[in-house]
């Protein structure tokens, strides 16, 4: 009888045991940055995880979610294109965000997929490191560690990246000789405030985040936790990624929506590409398409049923083919 309880209680907890990432085909790395393990996944097309190929680097959007999310049907994505454009010629990275685990079970998530605390507030761990110069450092960190690992040819290095993990992406290329391509994803070249300030305007009719700007430019290395964006966090990418794109030489690919509230200011340095004549910058812009590709009614509410980043990712992988 005892016998039989005992063995009862394995097979429930095997069946009930946290997931590994490679229970879904991907594979998990760990460093060690600032004193601090740091959770990579990568994803290789099957059969071929130890052949050496270049590096397709992801830089994840905003709020701290797991890479990788499942419930009891399976995964659910991970990369929001189709992985299988890029396998062939690629390895893809991933890095975990700071404080943040890097699988989990949808059921122990919170609003938008993230990983919150007890007050539904982002955690302190997340938020100590959630600012632009961390990530830069870190991923290019971590960069440099793969670069070692004998399934990483130097050919090619591409970096990108989509709306916050634009500006990531953008700097990371600046500051990192090696890096040979990058696709700038739903950025505002000239700052996150000009999102928020365009929002603000056309919901609110007001200009209410101009006086929220001059507290985060008098207060822009404060990093007092308040349960959400810092106001470090906020001023980082805040900072125009104009600046750090304009110094590269590489191939640069830029996409966007016509109907994000960056799209005025990728238009202009587009505009201003042209205008001094850099040849390396390449423009895709999605019509009557919002943030996350999605399209949109006249009232600017997404239809979530028409998914495009499949597109948007056959067209990534389509440059890159042009590219190199």
């Amino acid at each position: 009888m005892i016998k039989t309880t005992i063995f009862l209680f394995l097979i429930h907890s095997t069946f009930f045991a946290q997931k590994k990432s490679e229970d879904f085909d991907y594979h998990q790395l760990q460093f060690e940055f600032r004193k601090e393990k740091v959770d990579i996944i990568k994803k290789s097309k099957k059969g071929e995880e130890n052949i050496p190929k270049p590096l397709f680097f992801w830089c994840q959007g905003s709020l701290p979610q797991t890479v990788i999310k499942y419930d009891d049907n399976g995964i659910y994505q991970v990369f929001p294109f189709n992985e299988n454009d890029f396998l062939d010629k690629f390895h893809l990275i991933i890095v975990g965000k700071p404080g943040v685990q890097i699988i989990e079970d949808v059921k122990k998530l919170k609003s938008n997929y993230s990983v919150l605390n007890d007050s539904l507030q982002i955690p302190k761990s997340y938020s100590d490191k959630n600012y632009l110069d961390f990530y830069v450092e870190r991923n290019n960190f971590v960069l440099k560690k793969l670069a070692k690992e004998k399934w990483v040819s130097s050919k090619y290095l591409v970096v990108a990246g989509h709306s916050e993990g634009s500006t990531i992406a953008a700097k990371m290329a600046k500051n990192n000789s090696r890096v040979t391509h990058l696709i700038y994803s739903g950025g505002n070249p000239f700052g996150r405030i000009l999102n928020i300030l365009e929002e603000d305007i056309y919901k609110n009719k007001n200009y209410e985040t101009i006086e929220y700007w001059k507290t985060v430019v008098s207060n822009k290395d404060n990093l007092e936790y308040n349960g959400g964006d810092t106001l470090k966090c906020t001023y980082d990418f805040s900072q125009p990624s104009s600046e750090n794109l304009k110094k590269l030489k590489i191939p640069v690919l830029i996409t966007f929506g016509t109907k994000d509230w960056s799209a005025p200011f990728n238009d202009l340095f587009f505009v201003e590409t042209i205008r001094n004549k850099q040849d390396n910058f390449t423009f895709i812009p999605y019509h009557g398409v919002e943030h996350n590709y999605f399209p949109v009614d006249e009232k600017l509410v997404p239809n979530f049923e028409m998914y495009n980043w499949d597109n948007v990712g056959k067209d990534w992988a389509n440059w890159l083919n042009k590219s190199n």
